[in-house]
């Protein structure tokens, strides 16, 4: 059996966490990686960017496609999955008080993805792998541009092991006491239970087609490879949504001394996308032939629902515990001044609750809109797409997974932040470009311009096409959104960078910042005690903002299918 010295934990004097120190550095890995592949990443999105702007067109054809491959598969998998990994090893290590099980095999889990992601990155700029991140066949990429995703995958799944194997001693150990599994702790499980049903997917695909690429296989059937590769390629999608509603609902705390406003519930709707939640791939294959119209209108209707009720319910509670907190506190007159009057300069909270609006109100309504059969057949393959998934993985995904950041950097990092002013600013000017790219895209797209098109004005093509003014537009508005977001992305790889290397080193036992008392425990010191709310409602005004949630997707829906009825007549 292990034994655990003292001398190999820390004591965060803020929290209150013992910081295991061989897992702390294992998060200081995995984060530092995540931000690098961002800064690749974010490199070729703003080659895509000025390239799809018809006043700019920067690149050719093939190198459009080239910076479309690597944009994907880096923004959308590296960048985030190295820092999932950082997540997981925090929230099943330094939360529970834990020393982190096999620091060897959580090794290996960093270099074997380090070495798949550079290995498909040099595969993709060797020119001859530009076959985009789905790599449908018969497009074929380089043999290793597939041996590096492999690797990346077993790496993941080692590290989703490593995960489980913390929780296991913590319980022994009994670092976190007799009872359940912290919320925010649950969330990585539930998140580690759909990384590992992702990468199970990932290499029942990925291992033939590298089988195949390399001549040991003689066919791959193109439809054999969508079903499975989607059961992949989307649910690593859900895999960020569940980690970033965790880092919501631990910033919650770490900023406001909140508690959920029902902890049950909350779990619930953690169950609810474990069950559900993957479903949401079959949006991507509701044109194909070999599945059934009973499958897909099942699948698109009354299962979806059921992980949309869990988004609905997170949307709620998170809110919900925040203005319960700050009410609590005193701040208790009004619908909004628990609000209005949150700590908008702190960049924890500000990237975290814009990361909120932008999941809530554009990545998921969208999203649960574009799930309807009908509509998804017109939008799909168009400007929409790109518009809806960056609502999610960007504005929703990437704007948490950097507040988080600024709080990793004081406490694991043990650095204050540098550039707090830029800091400060980072998250609105962030948002400002994820929020109006994703705006300006889906309403090119509802004007029928198509994704994965280096020229939209097909310029000396004999057989062009004339999209409405109105589309071209959009999508030039869309794409300087685009290059608004590289902005804010440049501005906090520096602050990163800043901090990390040349930040204030904060001596061990000092506190970045003061420790933030329970609302309950503020509010059990009051004097005179005053029901906390309004009208019967303790939480009045998320109980508004989410009538304005509902309202927007109920009016949405009208929107989309008054549109959709001007296109199918009956006649």
């Amino acid at each position: 059996m292990t034994t655990t010295a003292m001398s190999d934990f820390r004591l965060d004097p803020v929290s209150g966490l013992n910081i295991h120190r061989q897992a702390n550095t294992l998060v200081k890995a995995n984060a530092f990686a995540a931000v690098v592949f961002l800064m690749i990443g974010g490199f070729f999105g703003l080659g895509v960017a000025l390239t799809r702007m018809p006043e700019v067109q920067l690149l050719k054809p093939e190198m459009f496609y080239l910076f479309l491959t690597a944009h994907g598969i880096i923004a959308l998998m590296v960048w985030i999955i190295f820092f999932e990994m950082a997540v997981l090893y925090f929230v099943g290590a330094h939360l529970l008080n834990s020393r982190i099980a096999t620091p060897r095999w959580a090794w290996a889990q960093f270099w074997l993805m380090l070495i798949g992601a550079v290995m498909t990155t040099v595969a993709i700029l060797q020119g001859n792998s530009s076959v985009m991140m789905t790599s449908y066949p018969p497009l074929e990429a380089a043999p290793h541009f597939y041996l590096g995703l492999i690797l990346f995958a077993v790496g993941a799944l080692i590290g989703c092991f490593v995960f489980l194997g913390t929780l296991v001693i913590a319980k022994e150990e009994k670092t976190y006491g007799e009872g359940s599994l912290p919320l925010v702790t649950f969330g990585g499980l539930t998140a580690c239970v759909i990384a590992i049903f992702t990468i199970a997917s990932g290499a029942l695909i990925l291992i033939p087609t590298f089988l195949w690429r390399v001549g040991l296989i003689s066919h791959i059937d193109p439809m054999m490879y969508r079903v499975v590769w989607w059961a992949f390629g989307h649910s690593s999608q859900q895999i960020n949504v569940v980690t970033h509603i965790s880092i919501w609902y631990l910033i919650a705390g770490l900023v406001f001394g909140a508690k959920p406003m029902s902890e049950k519930v909350s779990r619930g709707a953690f169950l609810l996308y474990i069950l559900f939640l993957q479903l949401g791939s079959v949006h991507h294959l509701l044109s194909d032939p070999g599945l059934s119209s009973t499958w897909k209108i099942f699948n698109t209707s009354y299962m979806i629902y059921l992980a949309v009720l869990a988004s609905l319910i997170h949307g709620l509670t998170v809110p919900g515990s925040i203005e319960v907190a700050q009410r609590k506190k005193g701040l208790n007159k009004g619908l909004f001044t628990w609000l209005r009057k949150a700590p908008w300069g702190n960049p924890v909270f500000s990237a975290m609750f814009l990361s909120l609006i932008g999941f809530g109100f554009l990545g998921g309504i969208t999203g649960v809109v574009m799930s309807v059969e009908q509509i998804n057949v017109l939008i799909h393959n168009t400007m929409y797409l790109p518009g809806h998934f960056h609502a999610t993985v960007v504005a929703g995904t990437t704007t948490a997974f950097m507040a988080a950041t600024y709080y990793l950097i004081p406490v694991v990092f043990q650095r204050k932040l540098a550039l707090a002013g830029w800091a400060k600013l980072q998250p609105y000017i962030y948002s400002l470009g994820s929020f109006s790219f994703s705006i300006a895209l889906m309403g090119a797209g509802t004007m029928g311009l198509q994704r994965r098109q280096a020229d939209i004005t097909y310029a000396g093509q004999a057989l062009g096409y004339q999209y409405p003014e109105l589309g071209k537009a959009m999508l030039s508005i869309g794409e300087i959104g685009g290059v608004i977001m590289v902005v804010g992305g440049v501005m906090f790889i520096l602050i990163v960078l800043a901090s990390v290397f040349g930040g204030e080193r904060i001596p061990e036992g000092s506190a970045p910042w003061p420790k933030v008392e329970d609302a309950d425990v503020v509010y059990e010191r009051t004097e005179h005690k005053k029901h906390i709310g309004l009208l019967g409602f303790e939480a009045p005004g998320t109980f508004v903002l989410a009538m304005i949630l509902f309202a927007t997707l109920v009016l949405y829906y009208f929107i989309n299918f008054k549109y959709l009825s001007t296109i199918w007549t009956l006649s």
